[in-house]
């Protein structure tokens, strides 16, 4: 038999969610049905061309059952083959931030909440069982924290001054954006921020659309970086159990990481990326890392 021609570089990406309400012992999940196929699935769609994969989750779950997901941790990509092309699925599990009545649209006209053992009875597709496998294998309920580092901001050689009045460059100016429209998924409360300016302009986005105060914390940046006072700094802004996010540097973010994770400083950030690490019950049940 002939292998097919697949061609993994034309990827086709695609982004959904399982949402879900209720208990965490006893939950609830979202599916939609699709009238072109006849089937039963999670909510998702293709990305839009330049769209982050977190914003392309949160919008394909909006437009399908009109809910405002509040993202959770990452459950594993599905990979198949769509013609001769590769696709991969991101999904996240999501609880429900908000919602209005559902109106069928095209793609979709019934969407259902079922119990995990109906809902697995009723997908039509096995890798879609497997993601309610991974649904219940961790808490459900976590609270984020938001690790950034900040965005690009030009050379350091280059840049004449008090370096931490370096400001972001056009490219960290759209990375700033679309840290915006990711953090959308996370609910945000409370922003932290070296006083840099180039971290101070990486959260402005998020901030100039939910009205929140950056805090300007001095322990996060460069120069007043000190390890063990401003691990002390993260974990009692920690204790309040609300979502928040961290904005620093490459200099200090490994070191941080690894402080909270109890594991060794390797978690090294590419300008603008983030890391998200899921709190339970005090303790950190999963870390995801993303680009921007």
């Amino acid at each position: 038999m002939t292998e097919p021609d697949v061609h993994p570089t034309d990827m086709i990406r695609a982004a959904g969610a399982v949402v879900w309400r209720g208990t965490e012992s006893a939950p609830e999940v979202a599916l939609v049905h699709r009238p072109k196929y006849d089937d039963w699935t999670f909510p998702k769609g293709k990305l839009k061309p330049g769209e982050h994969v977190i914003a392309g989750a949160l919008r394909e779950v909006a437009e399908e059952t009109g809910i405002t997901a509040l993202l959770g941790r990452s459950l594993p990509p599905i990979h198949y083959l769509k013609g001769r092309r590769l696709k991969r699925v991101d999904y996240w599990t999501a609880r429900v931030a908000s919602g209005r009545r559902y109106t069928a649209v095209d793609e979709v006209d019934k969407v259902v909440w079922l119990p995990v053992k109906e809902a697995r009875r009723r997908l039509t597709y096995e890798w879609d069982a497997g993601l309610l496998r991974a649904l219940t294998a961790v808490p459900l309920r976590t609270t984020p924290l938001i690790l950034v580092r900040h965005g690009v901001a030009g050379s350091r050689q280059e840049w004449e001054g008090d370096d931490d009045e370096r400001p972001l460059d056009e490219a960290g100016r759209m990375q700033a954006e679309v840290l915006a429209d990711v953090l959308s998924g996370y609910h945000p409360t409370e922003l932290l921020s070296s006083p840099s300016r180039r971290c101070v302009q990486t959260l402005e986005p998020y901030a100039e659309r939910t009205g929140l105060e950056i805090r300007r914390e001095r322990l996060l940046s460069e120069t007043h970086y000190d390890p063990r006072a401003s691990l002390r700094l993260v974990t009692g802004a920690m204790a309040a159990e609300r979502p928040m996010v961290i904005c620093s540097h490459g200099k200090v973010l490994p070191e941080l990481i690894a402080g909270l994770c109890d594991r060794p400083g390797d978690a090294q950030l590419r300008k603008g990326a983030f890391m998200v690490l899921h709190r339970a019950g005090g303790r950190i049940v999963g870390m995801d890392r993303y680009l921007t």
